[in-house]
């Protein structure tokens, strides 16, 4: 087994080599030009029109700018250090620094990238450390992550899960000419592609999204020779947004990424606003590139299946015990926290139950759900077991709340006490008991209370707009253009649901978008909900849950047996920028209103619950409903 070498080359390129791989670098930006492995002189493109290698980047903005994009900022480092070196490791820096001199030409962030290669590895790592000082200005960080370009020539081959892999398209089938830009940029449609397989697809970065809990390792396979190239998450820790958040993952280009902040289905909520003088720190990683092949050929998917094993170890080796920099914290520096959570629904359960499935965490104090727009600090999640108990290893040192989500019911739990964690430590917090809102029994429900709108009635597409891997495919509501079914489906009225009578998997529609009218012209449309009572109580009010999983410029209003009401019983007010629907993402922010519906406003026999998404200036205008359910009066004896 060969020593990690290191070799600087005119002050301008370093090279790192362990006799597995050798990785290129400039000096001192810090980009990869050169990764050779395998007998390929270099798995990264050069010659792209834009981005090339392997880079660092964000995006970023000064106060007052709307909506979420900003200035591209690539991480050019300004200084380079040798950190480690020796026979095991060599472990390399890139700092870029700031001052009031490059206000407005990059963020105010001290950068410090960082970048690992092991003797014996058959890859390398890669983290970053971000710091906000006292003495720079505000400003919002809408993205970072690292890319890596790789050879067009040599990876048409892209993996994200077991069901999710395929070749794939060349960029250049994307150029006007060959492709058709659909509705927003990143969409295109196919039309003259230069494989022929390929024509009247739908190619579109956004159809490959991920949840954090499940976007542990991607990337592609080149089949001459068989080499495989993957981003290996071992842990979700320095990711924004919680364990269902999704984000990019590998697309056309072919681009592998690993994104740690975004506002992709979530909104300028997911951002980071600095203020003045701030001070603030974060590390970034390390995640972990991981190279494999093999010499036969026709064995070259089995690069996939190794992969994910090679995922395990990076897991279980979590958090590493080679990065050189205090502010990565070793196990022995990080705590432990254990406890139970039960569940208790007074009409469903008189006795606290194990919340079997729960999602526990810990994240920065804040209100109930805040977790799941927390940006700046570290989130540590795991799922209770079917006792109820959990166990959150390898927790930073820090304040936090405990929070939690229960599938099956609907709301949010956050612990009343903080949670200080130490080296070293060790907490258990005895049983904790979430009792989700209710008023009183259960009348009918529409959904699964799950924060996704995966179980509604979700259409084909229409056959001009298919990708062929989602197809009689679990994620069917990754195909694009799905919002516009609506209007195919309900050409002149809206939909009707009828409880006891309707089934919502093949009677609501998966999400509540506006009718398509003309070219450009769209209409508010009106949801009716119909349903019978026998008695109407006169002893309290009725109680109406609407729990959404995604609104993107939305407004809901509930209106009560009149549809003409002047005033609506409810009214959301403008809520939401996730975008889930035009991004294929089932569920974005998750959102719960509770609509207090007094007796007099119900009859005994037929009543209807109207529900109009009254925003119609683009089709992607809409919400997705995760849970909807009316309960009655308390009853005496709750």
């Amino acid at each position: 087994m060969s020593d990690v070498k290191l070799h600087i080359q005119d002050d301008q390129v370093v090279v790192v080599d362990n006799g597995i791989l050798q990785l290129t670098f400039t000096v001192p930006e810090g980009a990869l030009i050169g990764i050779q492995y395998n007998g390929i002189d270099n798995l990264l493109e050069l010659h792209n029109p834009e981005l090339n290698g392997g880079f660092w980047d964000l995006n970023w903005a000064e106060p007052g700018n709307q909506g979420t994009r900003g200035q591209f900022d690539k991480l050019n480092g300004t200084s380079f250090e040798v950190v480690t070196e020796n026979e095991e490791q060599v472990e390399l820096s890139f700092k870029r620094t700031w001052d009031t001199s490059l206000q407005g030409e990059h963020a105010p962030l001290y950068i410090d990238k960082r970048f690992i290669m092991l003797r014996g590895s058959s890859g390398f790592y890669s983290y970053a450390i971000y710091e906000h000082s006292e003495d720079m200005p505000s400003f919002v960080l809408y993205e970072t992550r690292i890319a890596f370009m790789l050879k067009i020539d040599k990876f048409r081959y892209m993996a994200i899960a077991d069901n999710r892999q395929r070749h794939m398209p060349l960029p250049d089938d994307r150029l006007p000419g060959r492709g058709e830009e659909l509705a927003y940029p990143e969409a295109v449609r196919l039309v003259d592609p230069i494989e022929p397989e390929f024509r009247g697809e739908v190619d579109d970065k956004y159809q490959y999204s991920c949840e954090n809990k499940d976007n542990r390792v991607h990337g592609w396979i080149c089949f001459d020779p068989p080499v495989g190239f993957w981003q290996i998450s071992p842990t979700n820790e320095f990711r924004t947004g919680g364990p269902v958040k999704q984000d990019l993952t590998s697309h056309v280009n072919p681009t592998t990424l690993a994104m740690f902040v975004s506002a992709h289905y979530g909104g300028v909520e997911l951002s980071l606003q600095f203020k003045s003088g701030e001070p603030w720190k974060k590390v970034f990683g390390p995640v972990f590139i991981y190279l494999n092949s093999v010499s036969d050929g026709g064995k070259a998917l089995s690069l996939w299946d190794d992969a994910k094993e090679q995922m395990k170890v990076e897991t279980q080796g979590w958090p590493y015990s080679f990065p050189n920099s205090e502010d990565f914290p070793n196990s022995d520096q990080r705590g432990t926290v254990t406890g139970r959570l039960l569940v208790q629904d007074r009409y469903t359960n008189k006795q606290p139950l194990p919340a079997s499935g729960a999602y526990v965490g810990l994240a920065l104090p804040g209100e109930t759900g805040s977790w799941q727009t927390e940006s700046k600090g570290y989130q540590f999640w795991t799922t209770v077991d079917e006792k109820g108990k959990f166990c959150i290893k390898n927790v930073r040192a820090g304040d936090y709340n405990l929070y939690a989500w229960v599938p099956g019911f609907i709301g949010d739990y956050l612990s009343d006490v903080s949670i200080t964690i130490t080296s070293g430590c060790e907490i258990d917090t005895g049983d904790l008991v979430y009792e989700p809102p209710r008023h009183g029994p259960t009348l009918w429900e529409i959904g699964i209370p799950d924060r996704s709108a995966a179980e509604f009635y979700i259409p084909d597409p229409n056959p001009k707009y298919q990708n062929k891997l989602f197809l009689n495919h679990p994620d069917r509501f990754r195909q694009y253009g799905l919002w516009e079914r609506y209007a195919d489906l309900y050409p002149d009225g809206d939909l009707v649901y009828t409880v006891s009578v309707s089934d919502y998997q093949r009677d609501w529609f998966f999400a509540h978008v506006s009718r398509k009218t003309g070219d450009d012209t769209y209409e508010a449309t009106t949801w009716q909900i119909k349903f019978h009572l026998k008695n109407v109580y006169e002893s309290g009010a009725y109680k109406l849950r609407l729990a959404l999983a995604s609104a993107t410029h939305s407004v809901l209003e509930v209106r009560i047996n009149d549809p003409q009401a002047n005033r609506p019983q409810f009214s959301s007010g403008l809520i939401g920028t996730d975008n889930a629907i035009a991004r294929h993402g089932i569920h974005g922010l998750y959102y719960l209103f509770n609509v207090d519906i007094p007796y007099d406003q119900l009859v005994e026999g037929d009543n209807t619950i109207f529900l109009t998404q009254t925003s119609s200036t683009s089709p992607f205008h809409g919400i997705m409903y995760d849970y909807i359910r009316l309960e009655g009066p308390p009853s005496p004896n709750s």
